[in-house]
């Protein structure tokens, strides 16, 4: 029988593997497992208690959480009751869980622990459409509104049984699945409407591009909330394969080796930190086994230009290979657990010479670019015949092409229907089927794809040049002494930037000449602190365009994150927000 729906589908997974193990989660110090049977069961107890409380066919129901078990298994029973899941960050504030609240009329809300139950429970008092909280981790209340996730499952909800049959036998694949809010950089968040038919959809072309099986296990690292890990897990359950919550993303480094999985989702970011501490690591090692390292990174390099084009590598390089690969890049893997086979990659622009470092490695990064409007993936690398210049080849089945302003525009059965309550905003986006993704790039060949910037991020300086902000900052974040950074210059007559150093590399230089301070804010203020980023800055910058090189700088002490609203959810620097908190600091340096 051919599957239309997500809940139909798994479903018949949970059908077929009974028993076995699907998901993972740590309990305490220990990893426990739940089965497909027991998510089926868990899933269908829930969707029971949904229906008893009036949900109809596309009636929203949020989740509002940490990732865990329980996520999915209300994702899917929210599903089999053909309601719509709206998804919210576990950073999410009160203003901003009121407006998806309000604007969604949400009626029930799933809630993960203290923290958000006590921003849940005011929306439950200042909202019209909320009736009740479900909460996983957080107790039992006193509050009839408020009711904890294990009472659910162990009341009697089986009177209605019938009407949960009658739901998953009449469901239809255009029925509204889920309302992801972008978190966006600018301006107010927009609902992005998926329908069954685009996340079934999805499913199917990355059969044709991925390698994906019933015995791979995933990480569940990215938050579910977003597109990306939640049509990821999806996939990977359509596949049969087995997930595991991490419910810390700051832990997962130490978590990796005790799961050894052989997948999972990860933003470039990820590589970015994890590429500084191997080199932090290497630099105190002795002369000669740093000079083990170095050549058996060379190695991994060569080899990679013979792999990626499926040339016939020669005999004296495949040896040299293996060597490097028994003193080297298996000592680096198993930091990741020692069983990836490999890593999509999305969210944003990935350094060519990171994604190249990896895969020298033995690390196959899927690198790609998506949205949120199409379902995610557009175009990811393909396991063969790669090319490290580009963004992937594009998804089979979809159709990509670039207007007159270099801007991306797709078309294709994984495309979005709309913004929901947004027709205005639809309509700007979405013309005569394609959507104008506001994204900048390039079809260097027939099938492939490359993304380079947003177009609203292009700088335009005020002696007319074009400059892109991101294309800097790949170049300068090279170097280890340079965290992260924000380019600034639209309509000023240079480049300057926003840096936050790499705070340990800083307080090592410190030490080593003898510099006290006891705070950041004040080590920063050191000559020899700043004449050494500024040295750095020459540096990498050296073979750019003069009008790309930055020429003022000024050093931040606290790092742009989620928590002080200067990254999105994606880890995205929020330009605007950006801009508007160090505005004094950005003039000064005009």
């Amino acid at each position: 029988m051919k599957e239309k729906h997500v809940a139909q589908m798994l479903r018949n997974r949970a059908n077929k593997y009974g028993s076995r193990e699907v998901f993972r989660y740590k309990h305490e110090d220990i990893y426990l497992s739940i089965s497909w049977q027991t998510f089926k069961e868990q899933s269908e107890q829930i969707a029971r208690f949904l229906l008893s409380k009036n949900i109809q066919t596309e009636s929203k129901v949020g989740i509002y959480s940490q990732n865990r078990p329980q996520w999915t298994i209300s994702d899917l029973a929210i599903l089999s009751a053909r309601a719509t899941v709206v998804p919210m960050y576990p950073t999410a504030t009160f203003g901003q869980l009121k407006y998806i609240i309000d604007e969604t009329e949400m009626e029930i809300l799933f809630v993960g622990d203290q923290d958000q139950l006590t921003i849940a429970q005011k929306a439950l008092n200042e909202t019209e459409s909320l009736k009740y909280l479900v909460t996983f981790d957080c107790g039992e209340s006193n509050d009839d509104h408020i009711i904890s996730f294990k009472s659910l499952l162990e009341a009697d909800y089986q009177t209605y049984s019938k009407q949960l049959e009658q739901q998953l036998s009449s469901v239809d694949t255009n029925d509204l699945a889920t309302i992801i809010y972008t978190s966006g950089t600018t301006g107010e968040p927009k609902g992005v409407m998926l329908h069954h038919s685009q996340l079934m959809h999805a499913f199917k072309i990355h059969d044709q591009r991925l390698h994906l099986t019933d015995s791979d296990v995933s990480m569940c690292f990215l938050p579910l909330s977003h597109v990306f890990e939640r049509t990821w897990t999806f996939y990977l359950l359509h596949c049969g394969g087995t997930n595991v919550y991490n419910l810390n993303p700051k832990a997962i480094i130490e978590e990796l080796p005790k799961v050894k999985p052989t997948v999972m989702c990860v933003v470039p970011r990820f590589f970015e930190k994890t590429y500084d501490a191997i080199q932090q690591t290497a630099a105190k090692w002795p002369k000669a086994q740093k000079a083990i390292f170095d050549w058996a990174i060379k190695t991994g390099q060569d080899y990679i230009e013979y792999e990626k084009d499926g040339s016939k590598v020669p005999l004296s390089l495949g040896i040299k290979r293996s060597i490097a690969n028994a003193l080297v890049y298996k000592k680096v893997r198993k930091v990741f657990g020692g069983n990836i086979r490999y890593m999509p990659c999305a969210g944003s622009a990935l350094n060519n010479f990171l994604l190249r470092f990896f895969h020298g490695i033995g690390l196959y990064i899927c690198y790609g670019y998506g949205a949120t409007e199409t379902t995610a993936t557009i175009s990811c690398m393909p396991h063969q015949n790669y090319d490290f210049n580009y963004t992937g080849d594009i998804m089979p089945g979809i159709e990509v092409k670039v207007n007159e302003e270099n801007m991306i525009l797709v078309k294709g059965k994984t495309v979005f229907s709309g913004y929901y309550k947004k027709p205005q905003q639809t309509e700007e986006v979405l013309k005569d089927g394609w959507y104008y993704t506001g994204d900048q790039g390039s079809i260097p060949e027939a099938g492939k794809l490359h993304m380079t910037e947003r177009i609203k991020d292009i700088i335009k300086t005020s002696t007319g040049k074009y400059i892109s902000p991101q294309k800097v900052e790949l170049e300068l974040s090279k170097s280890k002494f340079i965290e992260q950074l924000c380019v600034i210059g639209d309509n000023r007559k240079y480049l300057t930037a926003l840096i936050v150093p790499t705070y340990s590399a800083i307080e090592k230089l410190a030490n080593s000449q003898n510099i006290k301070a006891q705070e950041m804010s004040m080590l920063l203020k050191e000559p020899l602190v700043y004449k050494l980023i500024e040295k750095e800055i020459e540096k990498y910058q050296s073979h750019l365009p003069k009008h790309e090189h930055v020429i003022q700088f000024h050093l931040l002490p606290e790092a742009f994150s989620i928590d002080n609203s200067m990254l999105t959810n994606s880890l995205k620097v929020r330009r605007k927000q950006v801009n508007q908190i160090y505005k004094e600091h950005i003039e000064a340096m005009y």
